[in-house]
């Protein structure tokens, strides 16, 4: 049997290339591949916290065969919240608020660590987890 591929999430933004810069200075971003297209991110790969994020500006005119758009485009609302997985889940949400994040939820102990959500300029939504330390069986 062979190891599984990593599932990467592709969001769709409204501005894709403030969309890397902001994910640089937010979560540490490290842009590994960009292709622009009509003066727009057509595709581009970033690496956060050793996991990779795809993203493209949206193509609105194109959403019958991508079938997607950004969440500006559907009245600021996403269907998912991305999981950002940290070893220091105060130290993250603080500097992605400080970078422009809108907090939904301040970091607070859950059963499984902590835990706070937050909302970027572009409408995604991001939960910043510090899992708790397993106890030795």
């Amino acid at each position: 049997m062979s190891l599984p591929k990593p599932l990467c999430p592709y969001l769709s933004v409204r501005g894709g290339a403030a969309a890397l810069a902001f994910y640089e200075q937010a979560f540490a971003a490290e842009v590994a591949e960009r292709y622009d297209i009509e003066g727009k991110v057509g595709h581009a790969a970033v690496c956060i916290n050793g996991g990779v994020l795809l993203l493209a500006d949206e193509f609105p005119e194109h959403e019958a065969i991508l079938g997607n758009v950004a969440p500006p485009t559907l009245g600021d609302r996403t269907t998912f919240t991305i999981s950002l997985q940290v070893d220091d889940a105060d130290f993250w949400f603080d500097r992605a608020v400080a970078a422009g994040c809108e907090a939904i939820r301040p970091v607070t102990d859950e059963f499984f660590g902590r835990h706070g959500k937050l909302r970027d300029p572009f409408g995604h939504v991001w939960g910043v987890v510090q899992l708790k330390e397993q106890a030795s069986v």
